[in-house]
């Protein structure tokens, strides 16, 4: 992972630790600008309103938006 890799995936990291949810089961990784993102999100017990698939959404609207990313990988799921 290069230099630039790196600092992309603490910039998607951040981006994610900054929604209403949990995030701690997503591994992030961002090769040649292409973000990986696999795992579960879940809800927080403080916020258990929030929709998941629209947070996705969002997510993936926010880090498209950001330079240097060209593609994401989502291999998100949530709880059944």
């Amino acid at each position: 992972m290069g230099v630039g890799d790196a600092a992309q995936t603490r910039m998607v990291q951040r981006e994610l630790n900054r929604r209403y949810i949990d995030t701690t089961q997503v591994d992030v990784r961002v090769i040649h600008g292409v973000v990986y993102l696999r795992g579960i999100i879940r809800t927080l017990r403080t916020h258990p309103e929030v929709d998941l698939e629209r947070e996705s959404d969002i997510i993936r609207k926010i880090i498209r938006q950001k330079p240097g990313i060209r593609e994401i990988i989502w291999e998100v799921g949530t709880p059944n």
